[in-house]
């Protein structure tokens, strides 16, 4: 297995600065999510094809699912196949191709949509979520090629649409398809540790709910002739922080942080100014909840804190769900995609890997509702929707040589 390593750095090294170019390319191509006022992925995925008709792959396919909100109508996934010695099976290697906006361009000190090489990074958004799995999914490819390496089953290339808004358009939708089967395994290059020590095996439950407090309007002068939906939001909102944090406080150590989280977040404006009293106040809870726990039992908690409430200050309040998405399974430890990759990150890096679970909300849990073993892993700075992404190119060879060994460890 040494020899094969070496093999496959020199290989890794030798194709780098091309993958480099290729990447750039992708890069200078915006690829916003609609959902984010964006023109989404097909200009960027078109590009993508005419790199990965390069590399010979033994089938490339390409799915569109219909979307009117882009100008051309479709969010585009795309699959690249190289096939392997157990033809029935198929082990994916998956990114995905949009990206949230820039955000705030002035606490940037280059331009969000121009890559640019420096210091051994590379800057730009989309740099490393999801550009830098790109990126090591083609050096893979070119490795494997370039060695003419006959991978134990199948290795599918997975290029989705529509992660930075759930998926509905990518994975999601390739999952209710039934493009993978239950015999198929799968890595999720979109989460990682700086060292690519952790490969993530479970998700919470997440549940994002909207509260309105419905009260009366009026001047502030004469606050006894309204009902301030404000003070009951905030005491709403203090209470529910309060209760569910001590009704589901179980700790689950391989999770970070080990506990569900119920945060108070988004606070919608309720008046313009300061002397009325507001007859409507909206805020937002995101939770995340540790999957030993029934979502349907923390909106029982909710909704009975809520009825309570209404009948104390005598006002109606609607709760909705904005987001429910109760997690699958995790993938067992002790499953085949998992000791693999394990094995591949000791032989690669001399690594020992380390399981854990996050908070939710990676592709990898359509896989998993499907029976599909997956995990997610990478090697991250976690510059993810930050100002002055990057990604280290370091990490793009070295993740690239993780995957090669992994497609030929039985």
């Amino acid at each position: 297995m040494n020899e094969i390593l070496e093999r496959i750095k020199k290989s890794s090294e030798k194709h780098l600065n091309q993958v480099l170019k290729y990447f750039i390319e992708i890069l200078e191509i915006p690829a916003v999510n609609p959902s984010s006022g964006g023109e989404g992925e097909a200009r960027r995925v078109e590009k993508l094809q005419e790199i990965l008709a390069k590399y010979g792959f033994d089938k490339v396919e390409r799915i569109d699912v219909p979307d009117d909100r882009v100008k051309e109508g479709v969010r585009p996934n795309l699959l690249a196949l190289i096939s392997g010695e157990d033809k029935s099976k198929t082990l994916w290697f998956v990114a995905h191709t949009d990206t949230v906006p820039e955000g705030d361009v002035k606490l940037w000190e280059t331009e969000p949509f121009k890559p640019i090489i420096k210091n051994g990074k590379i800057y730009g958004r989309g740099t490393e979520d999801n550009g830098q799995a790109i990126a090591s999914m083609l050096l893979a490819a070119e490795i494997i090629r370039d060695l003419d390496l006959t991978p134990v089953k199948n290795i599918g290339l997975l290029f989705a649409a529509d992660e930075e808004a759930g998926s509905k358009y990518g994975l999601k939708y390739l999952a209710d398809k039934e493009v993978f089967k239950k015999e198929d395994e799968a890595v999720v290059l979109d989460y990682g540790a700086p060292d690519g020590s952790e490969i993530e095996i479970a998700e919470k439950h997440i549940l994002w709910l909207k509260f309105t407090i419905h009260g009366v309007q009026a001047h502030a002068a004469f606050p006894h002739e309204g009902v301030n939906a404000h003070r009951i939001g905030i005491r709403l909102a203090s209470t529910l922080d309060q209760i569910l944090h001590e009704r589901f406080n179980q700790v689950d150590p391989i999770f970070t942080p080990p506990l569900s989280t119920f945060e108070p977040t988004k606070k919608e404006q309720n008046i313009d100014n300061v002397n009325t009293v507001p007859g409507t106040d909206i805020f937002y809870f995101d939770s995340r909840i540790l999957p030993t726990y029934n979502v349907g039992d923390v909106l029982e908690v909710i909704d009975k804190t809520r009825r309570s409430f209404e009948s104390i200050y005598g006002v109606k309040i609607d709760v909705e769900e904005v987001m429910r998405w109760d997690s699958p399974p995790p993938t067992s430890p002790e499953s085949p995609i998992v000791k693999n990759l394990s094995k591949a990150l000791k032989i690669a890096r001399n690594t020992d890997a380390k399981m854990i679970g996050i908070g939710g909300g990676t592709c990898a849990a359509f896989l998993r509702a499907k029976n599909v073993p997956a995990v997610v892993w990478s090697t991250l700075d976690r510059m993810a929707h930050k100002p002055n992404e990057y990604c280290k190119i370091e990490n793009i060879r070295k993740d690239s040589e993780v995957l090669a060994l992994l497609s030929i460890i039985q």
